[in-house]
């Protein structure tokens, strides 16, 4: 990667006291049981199936502000500045009635989804949907769309 460009992720503390990212405290207790001989997604290694720490707002702003850009050219530069392809397709879909109008990213983020148009063009799956149209779904969060806050407050459905 060259240097002159800066990478289309961020690194994020995972090493602060009291924070789990979802590691998984109960193998520990059931590798060595019954149970585990049987089961045999408890004999194989040990290795990583999350990865902690990297933080991908920077490429979804990157893809919202190249919609209507030629996909390869996105891709292949996005592609350049990222450490692997997938968080890509995190957002973007292949076809339109594959796409989704928004996408869930952490607890109370959302983006625009994104889908490459016949003309090989990158689009919103929903150009009409604003962050006026989304409600919260809790009163506690402070819920974002494509980085900024939600306009409507929270309304309980009792």
């Amino acid at each position: 990667m060259r240097r002159d460009v800066k990478p289309l992720y961020r690194r994020v503390n995972t090493r602060t006291h009291g924070v789990f990212h979802g590691f998984g405290r109960k193998a520990k207790w059931d590798r060595n049981t019954k149970a585990a001989f049987t089961d045999q997604s408890m004999r194989g290694k040990m290795y990583k199936k999350h990865r902690h720490g990297l933080d991908y707002t920077p490429l979804f702003q990157f893809l919202i502000s190249k919609v209507g850009g030629d996909w390869d050219a996105v891709h292949s530069e996005a592609v350049g500045r990222l450490d692997r392809e997938e968080p890509i397709y995190w957002l973007v879909a292949k076809s339109k009635e594959a796409g989704r109008p928004f996408v869930r990213i952490g607890e109370s983020s959302y983006v625009s989804g994104l889908y490459i148009d016949e003309d090989n063009r990158l689009a919103f799956v929903d150009p009409d949907l604003t962050v006026e149209k989304m409600k919260p779904l809790c009163p506690c969060c402070t819920h974002t769309f494509n980085g900024k806050r939600f306009t409507q407050s929270y309304a309980s459905s009792d």
